[in-house]
């Protein structure tokens, strides 16, 4: 697997969250019972629970309560399993094969997906979903390859050239 992590960092600035103790990965793994793609554990391992570019939120396991990833997928879970909200994804969520796990939101109303590969020798992908619309879109790039990309300026649903004019940034949440 090619990291993408030193690129992020040449990017977005040196992280200073730099977490080693995988205990929380696995207690939030074991309740969802599966095991989540590497590429994203090493980001939020290296930067944990932060807001890039005034938009998107990622967030940590080991964060508290307010900015904790299990508490959050926790709670996107319950909220995208009503039969309104189902509608305007283009598969349930969950932690199944095929199915979707959300992992990060944004300011501007979009809600970031991983999707479940269908099996282990498959690619994790990324869905992302707009709030304000019923519009959704999967990009066949990993959790990695789509944060560059979105911190290079490509349209991945997110866009930071207006949010970033200077460069892509992060900030610790509060």
């Amino acid at each position: 697997m090619t990291t993408t992590l030193p690129e992020i960092a040449a990017l977005l600035g040196d992280p200073r969250f730099n977490w080693t103790d995988p205990a929380p990965w696995v207690a939030l793994e074991q309740e969802l019972g599966v095991e989540l793609p590497a590429d994203f554990r090493e980001v939020v391992d290296a930067y944990g629970s932060i807001e890039i570019n005034k938009q998107l939120y990622l967030k940590h396991p080991a964060g508290h309560l307010l900015h904790s990833l299990g508490e959050e997928i926790r709670k996107d879970l319950e909220f995208w399993r009503e039969e309104d909200m189902a509608e305007f994804l283009p598969s349930p969520v969950g932690a199944n094969p095929g199915e979707l796990i959300p992992v990060a939101s944004a300011t501007t109303g979009e809600a970031v997906f991983l999707r479940v590969p269908d099996d282990s020798s498959s690619p994790w992908r990324v869905v992302v979903q707009e709030f304000d619309s019923p519009a959704w879109t999967r990009y066949e790039m990993t959790f990695g390859e789509w944060l560059l990309a979105y911190l290079n300026g490509r349209d991945v649903t997110l866009c930071s050239r207006n949010l970033a004019p200077d460069g892509p940034f992060y900030a610790f949440l509060p």
